[in-house]
């Protein structure tokens, strides 16, 4: 036990201090490294959970900048995509999905980070409600598929060139409630075991060391080094999603 409860620690430092510098990550992160050692029961409460705790700490950070009305847009058909998600984890090709979603964002965060190197300034797209429904609603469909919330919003928020503060203050909040509608989800589903429960509350320490760090962090780099980063783990999410 105490073995798992150090990984489980370390885990969520990393992807605690990951998802509060760029605004999502936290369960693709937390994945990569805990499940190479324990089982996905043992460690989903644990992602939602922290994730929960990451994004709701640092939505509060970014109170001031949170969109609300579109906000609210992102959370409602994202959360009419859940149950499709579902459906299409039990009954339809969802490895399939994932992986056109983890090739999509290979070849754009790739193909960015090489203009970028190239000096070459990406052309930025304009949004739009329809837009920012079915981002959304694609959004609702992987996290009902495996939790994936975060990746597609954080690939539109580059695209359209906002800041750091504005892309915080969309993401976090978005995946912070998704992540509360999960944690019912899996409580209805019996997934809150009595191991589970003592390794998320053995976690907390560390989430929030992670957050802090993070936070700091991140308030502290330029716009080009928060788009590196982002840029970084949706390259990373991408290729988490194919493997």
């Amino acid at each position: 036990m105490w073995a798992d409860i150090l990984l489980i620690s370390a885990g969520s430092l990393l992807a605690a201090f990951c998802a509060s510098i760029a605004g999502f990550a936290f369960v693709l992160v937390g994945a990569a490294v805990l499940l190479q050692f324990l089982s996905p029961a043992l460690t989903a409460p644990v992602l939602v959970i922290g994730s929960l705790i990451v994004q709701g700490i640092g939505s509060i950070a970014v109170r001031r900048d949170i969109p609300w009305p579109r906000l609210w847009l992102y959370v409602g058909t994202a959360t009419l995509g859940v149950p499709l998600g579902l459906l299409v984890l039990a009954r339809g090709p969802a490895s399939w999905i994932v992986a056109g979603v983890g090739v999509l964002l290979v070849l754009y965060s790739g193909y960015t980070l090489a203009r970028i190197a190239l000096r070459m300034a990406p052309p930025k797209l304009n949004s739009g409600r329809g837009r920012d429904a079915a981002v959304g609603f694609v959004s609702g469909i992987l996290g009902g598929i495996g939790g994936y919330v975060g990746a597609l919003p954080g690939m539109w928020a580059d695209a359209q060139g906002l800041g750091p503060r504005e892309t915080r203050g969309l993401m976090q909040p978005f995946i912070a409630i998704m992540q509360a509608i999960t944690v019912v989800g899996l409580a209805f589903g019996g997934f809150f075991t009595q191991q589970a429960l003592i390794l998320t509350a053995s976690a907390v320490p560390a989430l929030l060391l992670g957050t802090w760090a993070g936070l700091r962090a991140g308030a502290r780099l330029p716009a080009q080094g928060f788009r590196l980063v982002l840029l970084s783990l949706l390259l990373f999410s991408g290729l988490s999603l194919l493997l």
